[in-house]
Order: structure tokens, then sequence, then C-alpha cells
């Protein structure tokens, strides 16, 4: 070979070599920055009756399990937790308990992603209506719709006149606190089936006639939800096509929420660990994370 091909050759080379030696001892590349990630909301964000209890704040019944400490560690987000069962939509600008700091405390301006579930607490919509619809369908025998019967719009009626509009003013506050976070409202998963199951009453003691008006008016609270979401710039995580079919009338394993009896939830009427799991998966899947 000509002694210029040689040396042009040998530059060539040595340049790749050096290029090579500068790759292997570059600094590896950073990894994103971790989302700063605030928790809000009431039991059913707090996964209430699931264990093992986060022992940070008894009287909160808050669950290490719950659906946000799934997400914060599938995305590696910096989490603070602050949901708290029976929380209302005014315990995000007020104390819910002494020493409990308002919810939207937790929100600052450096806040990436906000989570919650919130509403059913307000006017007692959840556990009024299961506790009375419950009581009446023991005393009916399951037969008839005695609580629709005897409430008729009333539980619906409170939502639209006072859900509503609070569910709207704490939004804002959250999103006044972070106008650049994003900011998911789940709705809530079916507790009942649309029609009733027989099988069912012993775990479920609804009527046959009132199991579709519950289920009717879980249906009413998720469409407010999501009004106030979309009109606060909110993304709300609709869980009525996925949790179709995992109501508290299905087998253990199947089912996402526990009966009102023999369940195996301390906190009857709530997820169970399966159900924060799906609740976590399916909002995820929603905002594109993980």
């Amino acid at each position: 070979m000509p002694k210029p091909a040689l040396r042009r050759v040998i530059a060539a080379t040595s340049a790749l070599a050096g290029a090579l030696a500068l790759g292997l001892t570059a600094a590896p590349a950073q990894a994103a920055t971790p989302l700063n990630y605030a928790a809000l909301g009431d039991s059913y964000s707090a996964a209430s009756g699931v264990l093992p209890v986060d022992l940070g704040n008894l009287l909160c019944l808050r669950s290490t399990a719950n659906y946000p400490h799934v997400i914060a560690a599938r995305t590696g987000a910096r989490l603070t937790d602050v949901t708290c069962g029976a929380a209302q939509t005014k315990d995000f600008t007020a104390s819910q308990y002494p020493g409990v700091a308002p919810q939207a405390d937790a929100v600052t301006a450096d806040t990436d992603l906000v989570t919650l579930t919130i509403g059913g607490n307000d006017n007692g919509t959840f556990i009024n209506a299961i506790l009375d619809c419950g009581t009446a369908g023991i005393l009916s025998g399951g037969k008839g719709s005695p609580c629709k019967d005897t409430y008729g719009t009333s539980f619906e009626d409170a939502i639209d006149t006072n859900t509503y509009p609070a569910l709207k003013s704490a939004l804002s506050a959250v999103r006044a606190k972070a106008p650049d976070a994003r900011v998911a409202v789940l709705g809530y998963p079916w507790i009942t089936p649309a029609t009733a199951d027989p099988s069912c009453f012993a775990q479920l003691p609804v009527a046959e006639g009132d199991v579709p008006y519950l289920h009717a008016l879980q249906a009413h609270l998720n469409a407010v939800v999501e009004r106030a979401a979309e009109e606060t710039g909110a993304t709300y995580v609709d869980f009525s096509q996925v949790s179709a079919g995992h109501d508290a009338c299905q087998p253990l394993g199947t089912r996402w929420i526990e009966p009102l009896l023999f369940g195996t939830n301390i906190v009857p009427v709530h997820p169970d660990a399966l159900g924060e799991q799906r609740m976590a998966e399916h909002t995820m899947s929603v905002l594109g994370l993980g």
C-alpha cells in the first residue's frame, strides 16, 4: 500500500478508536425527572379497609396498597399521599380532623400530577343510600323496590344541588394551586350489578327492584363528577366499562368492590386490593403513564 494511503488508514483508525473510547467513557444519559405526584380524595382513593394500613395517620384509614401507591411504584413518581377515608369535597380546603391539613395543601406549583376520587361522601350519598336500601331490603325480604319508593329522586337531587357545585369549587382550588399539573378525577367503579342477582342478597341485601335504582344513582353521581372535571380542565377517568362485571356481587378474585356482608375488607362496600390495582392500571392507561 502506498505510504499516503497507509497514513490515511492509520488516521481514520485512530479517529474511530478515539470516538469509541469517548462513547465508552461518556456519562450515562440522565433518567427522566420523577413526577411530583399529589394524591387526594376519599376512602376509594385511600383504599380504606385494605391492608397494610399506613401507620402515619390512623384517622384516615389509608392503605399503602391504594391506587396512588401503585401508580407511584410503577412510574417512579414522588408521592405525597393525603387521601383520607370519609373525606368530602370541603376537606380539600379545610381540616378534616385535628392535625390533618386540608388536602389541597399537598398541591403546590411544582406538582406535576394530581389524582383523586371525591364526591361520594357529600350528602352521605353512598353510605346513606347503601344503608337505607340495605335496611329496606332486609325488611322487605328482598322483594319490590322499597328504597326507591321511599326516597325517589332525593339522592340525585342532593347530588345536583349540593355535590356538583362543591366538586367544581374543590377542583378549581386544586387547579389554582397547580395550573400546569395534570389532574385526573376518577369515577367510582360499580358497586352493584345493573340488575338484581338473587344469589347476592346474603352479601348485598338490597331488594331486587332497588339494585337498578342504586346502579342508576351511582351512574348519576359519576356523570356529575365527569361534568365537574371537564368544566375545570381535569381528565375524567371513566370506570363504567372496565369495572362492569367486577361489582360486589362477583366472587373473590373477580370483584373489585367488597360486599356489605361477608367480605374480606374491614370496611365494606369499598375497593379491595385487586380493585385498587385495577383502578391504578386504568388511570395510567388513560393518562399514558408507565
